[in-house]
């Protein structure tokens, strides 16, 4: 890979984010102890795919330390229960990401500086419309979800 091109660079900054040829980023997960990839999602930034995948990693290795996280401050631990399914898991990690989202759209109607911050460094303004839902098997029903959906 060439250190050059900002674009290849930018497409290899986060963990578990890849950048499709039309622009959309995407992220997935490789499931521990298994060879299943759990899909999370597509995503309008890069930063927001890297959210869902660091929900994902948490939720499905509860690492010690969040070191490995490409956003450890941003992750909402306390509503994320243990033991989720694979379908929970997604449908958390999905909501996380689209949350980033929603707020880079919100931030651009504002007419806020494009490529701006999509967050807050502490990341609670992003949190505040989300951390409240518990997600468990009872939440899996629908998972057709889309930016508007959080604004």
């Amino acid at each position: 890979m060439s250190r050059g091109n900002s674009e290849e660079t930018m497409r290899s900054k986060y963990k578990g984010v890849r950048c499709r040829k039309w622009g959309k980023w995407v992220s997935e997960i490789r499931v521990p102890g298994s060879q299943d990839r759990l899909w999370l999602g597509s995503y309008a930034t890069p930063e927001a795919a890297a959210v869902a995948h660091d929900v994902a990693f948490y939720c499905l290795r509860r690492p010690l330390t969040l070191e490995s996280l490409n956003f450890p401050l941003m992750l909402p631990v306390a509503s994320l229960q243990a033991d989720m399914s694979p379908r929970s898991v997604q449908k958390a990690a999905s909501d996380a990401g689209m949350a980033i989202d929603a707020r880079q759209a919100q931030l651009s109607q504002a007419h806020y500086s494009p490529g701006g911050p999509v967050f807050e460094s502490s990341g609670e303004a992003v949190w505040r419309g989300w951390e409240g839902n518990q997600l468990g098997s009872e939440g899996e029903a629908n998972l057709s979800i889309s930016v508007e959906d959080y604004l």
